[in-house]
């Protein structure tokens, strides 16, 4: 992955799996140790982060293509794509500042070659993903499977356990800081 300056594991299942939830319980586990953990969500859906009545929204409305907002707090940019593409991880990841984080997480994206950990409940009657996509490095699963796996299997009600693998798996071995 050329334009990654930092490990990036992704996060792959099927829309109502608990990707957002499960992130939100493993920064702070995450941060425990010290990483800055820099999220990167893909939407499927239109989304404002500006609403109407908000300069941003007007100068946006106005035919603004790029919005800065800085507070003492945060920072956030708005660009406006001319066309409606799908976008792909890869292209987007220059506008990310990497300087500010140890990993990236990324939820979504999981058609993209990128080590993931795909999540999975059998009970939502969604089939593996990890047998059409060679970049899983792990299942973290809500319940035993009805078959066994060559890769192994975490307890998706257990983000402490899901945190540990992180840090032992993707961060401790350096050869796998190299698989994006």
């Amino acid at each position: 992955m050329k334009s990654a300056n930092v490990p990036i594991l992704g996060f792959a299942a099927f829309s109502g799996t608990g990707k957002t939830t499960l992130l939100t319980q493993l920064i702070p586990l995450l941060q425990t140790h010290s990483l800055r953990v820099g999220p990167i969500k893909h939407s499927h859906h239109n989304f404002e982060i500006d609403h109407p009545g908000k300069d941003s929204y007007r100068l946006r409305k106005a035919g603004a293509s790029q919005i800065m907002m800085v507070s003492r707090y945060r920072r956030a940019v708005i660009t406006e794509f001319p066309e409606a593409i799908e976008p792909h991880l890869f292209d987007q990841l220059p506008y990310f500042d990497q300087s500010r984080v140890d990993i990236i997480l990324v939820e979504g994206f999981k058609r993209e070659h990128f080590p993931k950990i795909e999540l999975h409940r059998p009970s939502l009657n969604k089939p593996l993903l990890f047998p059409n996509d060679d970049a899983i490095i792990a299942i973290a699963r809500d319940a035993p499977l009805s078959d066994p796996v060559p890769i192994p299997q975490l307890d998706l009600n257990r983000p402490d356990e899901i945190a540990a693998f992180i840090l032992d798996w993707f961060l401790t071995h350096e050869e796998h800081r190299h698989l994006c």
